[in-house]
């Protein structure tokens, strides 16, 4: 269980809070409870995307390939980065893009929601929208994914592991971490 929420003044990042961690880690709920508690706006790179290309990741996928979303999905990262002071939701990958991880890490704390391969697979279960899980069998795309990009997750300024628990308990925990953070980087 996470510590009761510091009284009084309310945690005020420094700069935009970046969430990262594979699909189904839980990145769009924690970020929009936590930016409703920070009282910022919440973002998330994927909607951006969709909304910025007039289609779907899914769709812009098929039709244009994977490098061609990541380079999209670099310049609404960029584009977001430069706006208000927000939390932003990123999607799986967008971390594991070299320009991409060196302007977050520059302009962004970062926060790894960390989850194990069971609990991905059952919250991604059922879902159509992951153009990545429909190229085999999911578990061991995301068993893939984990191998991969939990290396270089790990570069976040903050881990936090995500289990079956409420959201609200998760969004306790990253709280707590960003009032910890930011009282040893004054």
């Amino acid at each position: 269980m996470t510590s009761p929420l510091p009284e009084g003044e309310p945690v005020r990042p420094p700069r935009p809070i970046v969430l990262i961690g594979l699909m189904g880690a839980g990145k769009s709920c924690v970020g929009r409870r936590l930016a409703a508690r920070l009282g910022v706006p919440f973002l998330d790179s994927d909607a951006e995307f969709e909304a910025a290309a007039g289609c779907t990741i899914a769709d812009y996928f098929t039709r244009f390939g994977e490098p061609a979303f990541r380079d999209g999905e670099r310049k609404v990262i960029a584009r977001l980065m430069e706006g208000p002071l927000c939390v932003l939701a990123t999607g799986g990958g967008a971390f594991c893009d070299p320009e991409t991880r060196a302007r977050i890490r520059a302009g962004a704390v970062t926060v790894w929601l960390r989850a194990e391969l069971d609990l991905l697979v059952k919250r991604t279960a059922g879902r159509d929208h992951r153009p990545l899980l429909k190229q085999g069998d999911p578990r061991e795309i995301l068993a893939r994914l984990m191998a991969a990009r939990y290396p270089v997750y790990a570069e976040a300024d903050i881990v936090i592991d995500t289990t079956d628990e409420p959201a609200d308990v998760t969004v306790g925990k990253v709280y707590d971490a960003l009032a910890d953070f930011a009282e040893h980087h004054r």
